[in-house]
């Protein structure tokens, strides 16, 4: 049996570690001004200014995964993936939401572009998956996702 301290201790360690890593909770926004501002864009358009990207077109090579009829809005499992080569950031965006970015992934070429996470869905809605490529391209797919009970509250 570990003690509370000991614990403790433990909980200390491997937060200094995780710091000292670069991967510390929390330091997204400070790494990127853009951040906060993306995070609370309303539209395509002002997520796009927010991240200083082009205008996304559609591609049939970004796959969005998900139920086509969410029960409970709260815990809806999104996915996005795809097999192009020279994807640097990944984002989830969900089109009806009061702030439609959702997640947002970045990645190095050592990492396959596939993506998983649960968001909340106020209502029945288009779920997006936009890459960001190397190239400077931004492609999405999308998928309509319904829900049956909101998740996010007013």
């Amino acid at each position: 049996m570990h003690t509370r301290r000991q614990m403790l201790k433990r909980s200390a360690a491997v937060a200094s570690l995780m710091a000292a890593a670069g991967v510390w909770p929390g330091t997204a926004f400070a790494q990127g001004g853009y951040a906060k501002a993306a995070f609370e864009a309303k539209s395509m358009a002002e997520l796009t200014k927010a991240l200083g990207l082009a205008t996304p077109t559609e591609s049939k090579d970004i796959t969005v995964t998900g139920p086509d009829i969410a029960e409970n809005g709260a815990v809806v499992p999104l996915g996005a993936a795809t097999t192009l080569p020279g994807v640097k950031r990944m984002m989830l965006l969900v089109e009806k939401n009061p702030n439609m970015l959702a997640a947002l992934f970045d990645f190095s070429d050592a990492v396959d572009p596939a993506v998983s996470t649960r968001v909340k869905m106020g209502q029945s809605s288009d779920v997006f998956a936009v890459a960001v490529m190397n190239d400077g391209r931004v492609l999405y797919g999308h998928k309509e996702i319904k829900v049956t009970l909101g998740g996010c509250g007013g």
